[in-house]
């Protein structure tokens, strides 16, 4: 997959492309269902498969003191992407110019004019350009003028019958409850940093941690969690996920006021520090609390680290 980053000057071999349009935080089963429309159109038409999204997200750049909400920051989105058979990705910035440019122009001078677009896939809730001015019956328009093709794909639901969405999969992680977000993602969410170097307390109680900031992510609910941890492999080669437990807080009984992702990683000793890991949430098991001393702590850490280890256990083969 080629990452691109402009609409201008757009070389041969990135114009011409069947491209899914949206923002596709989370690339959920709705997303996927796009973007696999996108696919599926271009290799019937002997075309390349893109995406075209923005960062930053609009809603960071219009509402900047908002609380973090991603689901999957652009690393984590690219990796997503690249897994659905996706030749090229454009990521336009979003700054005061894009947020600017109406509907029309967004249509005619970055998607017919710089890009190129052979055909457009959106959802068929899609809007864009200034004051969410234009929608799926702009595309059509355009569409129907014959200046490119246009494919909209119809809501999909769950076995509830409820659409995907990306609000549904944050209400379910603040509510602390993965098993649901991960049956709207169609896989389970994580988080992805970079192993921070602590001040080894948990080390001195026999729990060591591999510490993460979560940075931009959404913050779920406070609390400990039965995860699964891969670690960077230098040859490039496919994760080994690791069972593990792990806390998301401030650590109110350290008195300790940073948010950190504290990951006990079983039966586990290596030096880390520095790694890149991905964190998956499996299943919620308690909330966050403050506990009487470090004693009372250790033995808690006991009792959640053997209660992870039998949520993980129990998951199905492949995981």
């Amino acid at each position: 997959m080629r990452l691109i980053r402009t609409w201008r000057e757009i070389q041969d071999e990135a114009a011409g492309a069947v491209v899914a349009v949206g923002n596709f935080d989370g690339v959920h089963e709705g997303h996927r269902a796009v973007i696999g429309a996108a696919v599926e159109a271009a290799r019937s038409a002997d075309a390349p498969a893109g995406v075209l999204t923005f960062e930053p997200h609009p809603r960071t750049w219009f509402r900047p003191e908002q609380a973090p909400f991603r689901l999957t920051p652009l690393r984590s989105k690219v990796r997503q992407l690249e897994a659905l058979g996706i030749d090229l990705l454009y990521v336009l910035p979003f700054d005061e110019a894009m947020a600017g440019r109406t509907a029309e122009a967004f249509v005619e001078e970055i998607l017919i004019a710089g890009l190129q677009i052979r055909r457009v896939v959106v959802g068929y809730d899609f809007v864009f350009g200034k004051g969410r001015g234009g929608s799926v019956s702009t595309l059509q328009g355009y569409s129907d003028a014959g200046r490119f093709g246009l494919t909209v794909v119809p809501a999909v639901d769950d076995e509830t019958g409820g659409s995907y969405s990306s609000t549904r999969i944050r209400q379910a992680l603040r509510d602390g409850d993965p098993a649901t977000a991960a049956a709207l993602l169609g896989r389970p969410w994580e988080i992805e940093g970079h192993v921070l170097p602590g001040d080894r307390r948990g080390r001195t109680i026999g729990f060591p941690t591999a510490n993460l900031d979560i940075s931009d992510y959404l913050r779920p609910r406070y609390g400990v969690y039965a995860v699964l941890i891969a670690l960077d492999e230098p040859d490039g080669g496919a994760p080994v996920w690791l069972p593990a437990v792990a806390n998301l807080g401030k650590r109110p009984t350290i008195g300790d006021d940073r948010l950190l992702l504290e990951v006990n990683i079983f039966d586990f000793d290596r030096d880390i520090y520095g790694r890149l890991a991905r964190v998956r949430f499996v299943d919620y098991v308690r909330p966050e609390r403050k506990f009487d001393g470090l004693d009372a702590l250790k033995a808690q850490i006991a009792k959640d680290a053997a209660a992870a280890r039998r949520i993980i256990a129990a998951l199905p083969a492949g995981r």
